[in-house]
């Protein structure tokens, strides 16, 4: 899955504030997310908890390098989501930043799986463009990243 959105700040501003693990849950549909181990910074375990109605997914992610501010990569290492994944700012002229998440998912289910988890997951490529879309909003209107 990749996603992109184009984000009217500078890509250090983008960058902590994607960094910013907690807040994550602001823009993440149906989403909390939080620092089980470690600052936040490489080496770090962050889980992501969804919840669909009776539905709940929960993602470990291990912070495997953080090349601030053009590139953070981890590794999902849960029961049902594992492979790794990457955020890049790539700095643009006017102080405009486009992010790119790649995510690579090794999913359950055979090839039942690969077909039904796109659709069903809402961290799909659809979900997750939005939610990039409305992190975007919050990192332009001064919301993110929260103030240390």
């Amino acid at each position: 899955m990749t996603a992109t959105v184009i984000v009217n700040a500078p890509a250090a501003q983008v960058f902590a504030a994607f960094l910013d693990w907690e807040s994550q849950s602001r823009w993440i549909p149906f989403t909390t997310v939080r620092v089980v181990e470690g600052d936040g910074g490489e080496g770090s375990l962050v889980e992501a908890v969804t919840a669909l109605g009776p539905a709940v997914l929960r993602d470990e992610l291990r912070v495997a390098r953080v090349d601030a501010p053009y590139e953070v990569r981890v590794v999902h290492c849960g029961k049902v989501l594992r492979g790794p994944g990457s955020m890049r700012c790539t700095p643009m002229a006017g102080e405009r930043t486009q992010v790119v998440v790649h995510e690579w998912f090794h999913l359950p289910g055979g090839a039942a799986g690969r077909l039904a988890w796109p659709v069903l997951w809402p961290g799909s490529k659809l979900g997750f463009t939005g939610a990039l879309k409305k992190f975007a909003r919050l990192v332009e209107q001064g919301a993110l990243p929260r103030p240390a």
